[in-house]
């Protein structure tokens, strides 16, 4: 079969490559896959920044943004030939840590954890692929390719899940949210947010296109102004931070109201230094009783309330994040850069 591989940690190795069919094992769902999502871990590990092959192979099958029907599935797994499903990304750690024994693989405590098209198992973006019935999400027929925004939408249902748990600390209604960036992690979140019955604010740097129409369909506002300004007149309650830009990070640990919650979901680079008044910055979170807090990948639960969500949303809107598309045969266009587009799918069916 056809699959999309690497060898993690060589540069220039990102391939279409005939690789072995994949066996089911016992109780697995042999699965067609119908498509995968790109996204910037992707590109990373095509870049040879990281990425870790499965023991004793030398490439990857990449994919962690998974959609595909169920082609054969043992009795008694819950699912049938011909259901649309995802696969879950992350598998706890073998020894296991207090965290994954108890169903909490995200929160891994000693990082031996592996991850579908990440880290030391084959991922989705092959023509077919297995998956254990409880890595797997079943979502409704009608849904449809806007599937493939599960696993995106997985990471924003964990990030929300932290900002509602942190809320609950005390008296809490928050009014008004601000994210910052109108990539997919942006928009979904935003998504979330208007589901929850928010004033959503998105801050992005783009003035036109697909970002500043989806913000607008879905009943939010859109933003293109200097962050403090727009905070100053915001006062948000919760921030968003999907950019990873070391400025707005800063600016978003400043800039909330009282009894603030910044939720971090973008991975800034290393390296870059800015100047920050770290005094000014202790001095508003402990007399405000402010709160930062980083939120990544996702566990079964996150995917279910994911599903939940797509469910609830507008596919029409949910299939306007999908701005640009290639065949698995035409997989390279997949990674070249489109700062003015949102989401990039590779059809495999």
């Amino acid at each position: 079969m056809l699959a999309l591989t690497v060898r993690p940690g060589q540069a220039d190795s990102l391939e279409l490559s005939d690789m072995p069919e994949p066996q089911p094992g016992p109780g697995e769902l042999l699965v067609d896959a119908v498509a995968v999502g790109v996204c910037g871990t992707d590109r990373e590990i095509a870049d040879a920044e990281y990425g870790w092959a499965p023991a004793g192979e030398d490439r990857l099958i990449l994919g962690h943004e998974s959609l595909g029907r169920v082609r054969t599935a043992p009795a008694g797994s819950g699912f049938a030939e011909g259901d649309l499903i995802v696969g879950v990304v992350r598998r706890p750690d073998p020894k296991p840590c207090g965290a994954c024994a108890r169903g909490q693989f995200d929160m891994c405590r000693n990082g031996e954890y592996t991850e579908r098209g990440i880290k030391e198992i084959h991922g989705y973006a092959s023509q077919r692929w297995t998956v254990e019935p409880e890595y797997a999400v079943k979502l409704p027929t009608e849904l449809g390719e806007a599937g493939v925004l599960m696993e995106p939408t997985s990471v924003v249902a964990k990030a929300w899940e932290q900002i509602d748990r942190i809320g609950g600390r005390a008296w809490y209604e928050p009014h008004t949210v601000l994210i910052t960036g109108a990539g997919p992690i942006g928009l979904l979140a935003a998504l979330l947010g208007v589901q929850r019955g928010l004033d959503v604010h998105v801050l992005d740097i783009v003035t036109d296109g697909p970002k500043p129409a989806a913000v607008a369909a879905l009943g939010a506002t859109y933003h293109s102004e200097p962050m403090d300004r727009l905070t100053e007149r915001l006062n948000p309650d919760v921030i968003v931070e999907a950019t990873g830009v070391s400025s707005l990070v800063i600016e978003a640990i400043s800039g909330t109201a009282e009894y603030g919650i910044v939720c971090l979901t973008g991975v800034s680079v290393a390296g870059r230094k800015i100047s920050v008044d770290i005094g000014g910055a202790n001095r508003s979170m402990v007399l405000e009783n402010d709160v930062v807090v980083g939120s990544v990948n996702a566990n079964l639960s996150h995917f279910q309330q994911a599903a939940d969500a797509l469910t609830r949303a507008d596919r029409t809107w949910l299939e306007s994040l999908i701005t640009s598309r290639s065949s698995l045969q035409n997989y390279a266009h997949a990674f070249e850069p489109d700062p003015n587009g949102i989401k990039h799918v590779i059809d495999i069916s």
